[in-house]
């Protein structure tokens, strides 16, 4: 399951970045921008704390 989800991860970052190069105007990308890291946040907290790595092993 983990591998499909980088791989999601990977093809949704690729078609963002098409989108927002297609975009012209700056605020329409800025927009973008916002979209992105509200959803980012919003995965972010849905992650259990026990999941996310403290920091490098010793």
């Amino acid at each position: 399951m983990e591998d499909e989800d980088i791989a999601l991860n990977s093809v949704l970052g690729l078609e963002l970045n098409r989108v927002f190069f297609a975009i012209r105007e700056k605020a329409n990308k800025q927009k973008i921008i916002e979209f992105a890291r509200e959803v980012l946040e919003a995965e972010r907290e849905d992650i259990p704390e026990s999941v996310v790595p403290e920091g490098p092993a010793s």
